[in-house]
């Protein structure tokens, strides 16, 4: 993320906080020294399936959407130093590693497209590294997201008045650690005020509040605030002009503030059952109780900036890389390896209703602020309404496996 602010101004603001730092330091006693803390074991999130214990690899998609979403990450792959190392939990892959693994794979993929016979000649290849899922035993929580494409405007005229803001001039990115070796590897977004970094406001003061008026650029505008609400949630999106003309908008920056899910909310006073929980009900419910919005919407202080992108092609993932329906996948990039190959398995929403089980083969290309830790993944289905249908209703328990490459 990037602040739109002259260089000048950013190293003031940031000696400004390093002055305000030395000063609390001065003014506060210190402590007495403790006795150094052992050092933390890394958290195990990934563990090796036993080859007796592997699961069979067959998949529901065509062969051509995998090999599509493994070419994006040889791209992004081949321009990186051959010795750039990838973390797959305690092991290590360097790019060239991982592109020899990726041509492996997909060379079994077409060889060998019964499932059986693949999977034993995968076993040969690689090594099937499992999440421990949020409850240690492997449980893994599928969700979905897509790109939606949405009516918009680009001046103001009622009733296309909810904005899509570019970054603000006053957000800044603020780098802890560059501030000194005792403090810690954090980053925070601030707001530039009167000579000073704040917390940059929440969604309730930007939305209903009118914090940033003039402070940022509304790229276009929509006729629904929960629609927008639902656009900053996917990440990216299309805005459909009259003249038949689209702008394709991709994540930007965010204010800073974590995510929080409003379903809790809703679940919790009674509005909706957790069972009947999904994006479709929702907007529903605040379509037909539009006093409930500024509450619920408030209730997720997280905002997201946009930025414009080409029109040609899909929208991109956190590697800047086109997102392939069906195989794209965001995960928590803390903890697990980015274009990295994967396995799924679980259950998903079928086209005509209820739910399928369903195995395939998935590349890490993505992350999201809702996604966090070893048990959430979410899976891009591509853009439109048949797409956000699906993605909607995709809120299933599986499995999440990764394919690492035997070294020879």
């Amino acid at each position: 993320m990037r602040a739109i602010l002259g260089k000048g101004r950013l190293i003031l603001v940031l000696s400004i906080l390093a002055l305000w730092l030395a000063g609390c330091a001065k003014e506060v006693p210190l402590p007495p020294p403790t006795p150094a803390a052992p050092p933390e074991k890394p958290r195990v999130v990934l563990e090796v399936v036993p080859e007796d214990h592997w699961p069979l690899l067959a998949d529901d998609l065509d062969p051509a959407s995998f090999h599509e979403a493994c070419q994006h990450s040889l791209e992004y792959l081949r321009r990186q130093p051959a010795d750039k190392l990838f973390d797959y939990g305690v092991r290590q892959y360097s790019a060239a590693e991982l592109i020899a693994g990726l041509m492996r794979l997909q060379d079994v993929l077409v060889r060998l497209p019964e499932a059986r016979a693949r999977t034993e000649a995968l076993k040969r290849e690689f090594i099937l590294l499992r999440s421990v899922g949020s409850d240690g035993q492997g449980r893994v929580v599928f969700t979905g997201y897509y790109e939606p494409i949405l009516a918009g405007r680009k001046k103001p005229s009622p009733p296309f008045v909810y904005p899509l803001y570019a970054i603000p001039h006053d957000l800044v990115n603020i780098d802890l650690s560059q501030f000194g070796a005792d403090l810690p590897k954090r980053r925070l977004v601030g707001q530039v005020k009167e000579h000073q970094v704040r917390p940059y406001p929440d969604r309730e003061a930007i939305d209903f509040g009118g914090a940033i008026r003039g402070q940022a650029e509304p790229l276009a505008y929509l006729d629904d605030m929960v629609e927008a609400f639902f656009l900053h949630i996917q990440g990216s999106g299309q805005v459909r002009f009259p003249d038949g003309s689209r702008m394709r908008l991709g994540f930007a920056a965010s204010n800073g503030r974590p995510y929080r899910s409003i379903g809790p909310l809703l679940a919790d006073e009674g509005l909706m059952n957790r069972d009947e929980m999904s994006m479709q009900n929702i907007k529903a419910l605040l379509l037909k109780h539009p006093e409930l919005r500024h509450r619920v919407l408030s209730q997720n202080p997280s905002y997201v900036f946009f930025r414009k992108l080409s029109p040609e092609g899909g929208p991109l993932g956190c590697f800047e890389l086109p997102l392939t329906p069906g195989r794209s996948v965001a995960l928590d990039r803390r903890v697990f390896p980015g274009l990295a190959p994967g396995f799924i398995l679980g259950t998903r929403p079928a086209a005509g209703g209820g739910t399928a089980p369903f195995g395939r083969f998935i590349v890490s290309q993505d992350t999201g602020g809702a996604i966090r830790g070893p048990g959430r993944l979410d899976l891009f289905y591509g853009s439109g309404p048949e797409a956000g249908l699906l993605a909607g209703r995709m809120k299933n328990a599986g499995q999440l496996f990764f394919l690492a490459p035997r070294r020879r």
